[in-house]
């Protein structure tokens, strides 16, 4: 476990300042995952708390924070920290009043159980998200994330070379909205139709170059829909191959949500996927996004917009 500990609050800070406060970083899985103990984020953290919070991150890929009890302008407040904000999503809408938040209500059919990286339909996925656990199901209802940097570092070698050399396509049309379509019930079917009311595809690197750590990853999860020059067969073929290598469980941590916990991962380094194992029991998670870049591939190449223009779902240029 890391201690680090944290100046007091400069003199007429307001009330529910950091002062005194010890930040802890206790990883929590071999490749991946930290518990970030020691910190209220209902106080107003210091620049040198939201530094030492994006490195735990850029370490770990994903962290924790047991027991915060957020609300929605805290949870907003605190995202906002890393970075502008997105809109909730490009197609679905936001919780009421709240621009910048997207509710994932069970109830809703807002179940995200399949593998994914955060909007990658888009050319500009996003950098970071933040999601905090409204109502949490008595048994189930856990997330898993993945780390795609050491998923990208334990193919083959000739494998590796063929990644960084491959481009593929994503689209919102893709595994997240047939799988809805499949759903039974009304609210399945209204959710799918909203997401995918407006298409998108983007042609991204298979693997990106990560902008702040230099590290390469595989950008793949449920919207990679097709390997550039290849056909259907032969895409699905070796995208399912480079994915195994990204669920391995050693590339994995699996949180056990509690009301009141935030969970905060790096978006150009993972994927995750939401469990649905806990039948009717109604589950609700807000989650909040920070506005990211292009991603760029090992030979310099940015991803391509092919359909549907997404500049009003980021602030970034």
């Amino acid at each position: 476990m890391t201690v680090i500990s944290t100046p007091g609050s400069t003199p007429g800070s307001t009330q529910g300042s950091t002062q005194g406060q010890t930040m802890e970083v206790q990883r929590l899985a071999g490749r991946i995952g930290a518990l970030i103990g020691g910190i209220d984020l209902n106080t107003s953290l210091s620049g040198e708390q939201v530094g030492q919070i994006r490195q735990a991150l850029l370490a770990n890929k994903v962290v924790f924070f047991r027991g915060q009890n957020l609300d929605s302008e805290g949870q907003l407040s605190f995202a906002a920290r890393f970075g502008p904000l997105t809109i909730a999503h490009p197609t679905l809408e936001s919780a009421k009043d709240e621009p910048n938040l997207f509710e994932l209500d069970s109830l809703e059919g807002a179940r995200a159980n399949y593998w994914h990286t955060d909007v990658t339909f888009t050319d500009r996925p996003p950098t970071a998200s933040v999601l905090r656990a409204v109502l949490i199901p008595p048994v189930g209802g856990d997330t898993i994330w993945a780390n795609t940097v050491t998923a990208y570092s334990d193919l083959p070698e000739s494998l590796r070379a063929l990644a960084a050399s491959l481009r593929a396509i994503h689209t919102n049309d893709h595994d997240y909205g047939r799988k809805l379509r499949r759903e039974t019930g009304a609210p399945s079917a209204r959710r799918a139709d909203r997401f995918t009311s407006k298409l998108f595809e983007t042609e991204h690197p298979v693997v990106r170059v990560h902008p702040e750590t230099s590290e390469r990853s595989l950008l793949l999860g449920g919207f990679a829909r097709q390997i550039v020059g290849l056909t259907s067969a032969e895409s699905a073929d070796l995208i399912r191959t480079m994915q195994q290598y990204v669920t391995r469980p050693e590339n994995t941590v699996r949180w056990r949500w509690q009301a009141g916990d935030v969970a905060m991962w790096d978006n150009r380094a993972t994927q995750h996927y939401g469990v649905h194992d806990y039948g009717d029991e109604h589950r609700v998670v807000h989650r909040v996004t920070v506005a990211g870049e292009v991603p760029v591939g090992v030979d310099g190449r940015p991803s391509i917009a092919k359909v549907g223009d997404a500049s009003y779902y980021s602030p970034v240029g």
